[in-house]
């Protein structure tokens, strides 16, 4: 007696994929992207598709990092690094990756410097998001690294305003990614 998985894999659904033909495939991915706009966000940054693919990543990180607080809306670090996971599947393009990690950066200092924000867990995640940052900008073209570097340095002078030890974090990080004395 053979037992069915009760959860499908990928494995599964490649077996079902295999019976389709060329219009089957297109209307399934018709049906996808109809039925959410993470997948057409997916698709549009996958096929490279749009003015700029950032845009919606960014406007995503923008909201969880500089809520409206005449509107009670909050912060939410998970919510704000999704978009960068989400591109990084879609895509994965260091350059692309790079920038959205040094925007999350700008606005989660930007918002913390606007309203005097004291959330030690929201530092933490800022000083592993530009530990990220750097860490990327080390693997693009000689180049691409100065504008993002520049960008990231404005960030953590910011931070020197915020105490627990932000701003001196981002310093040693920095002189350790661009290889400052």
């Amino acid at each position: 007696m053979t037992t069915k998985k009760s959860t499908p894999s990928w494995s599964d659904v490649k077996t079902k994929l295999a019976e389709f033909d060329r219009a089957g495939l297109l209307g399934l991915l018709q049906d996808l992207y109809a039925a959410n706009k993470d997948n057409q966000i997916f698709l549009h940054t996958r096929l490279s598709l749009g003015d700029d693919v950032l845009k919606p990543y960014k406007i995503t990180i923008d909201r969880w990092l500089w809520p409206d607080l005449s509107r009670n809306q909050d912060t939410s670090v998970a919510k704000a690094k999704k978009p960068i996971t989400d591109y990084r599947h879609a895509i994965g393009h260091a350059e692309g990756l790079a920038e959205l990690m040094v925007f999350y950066c700008e606005r989660a200092a930007g918002f913390s410097d606007d309203i005097g924000l004291q959330d030690e867990g929201y530092f933490d995640a800022l000083v592993r998001m530009f530990e990220q940052a750097l860490k990327t900008i080390a693997s693009l073209a000689e180049a691409q690294r100065q504008p993002l570097w520049d960008r990231l340095d404005t960030v953590r002078r910011t931070c020197h305003n915020f105490g627990y030890g932000v701003g001196d974090d981002m310093d040693e990080l920095l002189a350790e990614y661009r290889g400052d004395d």
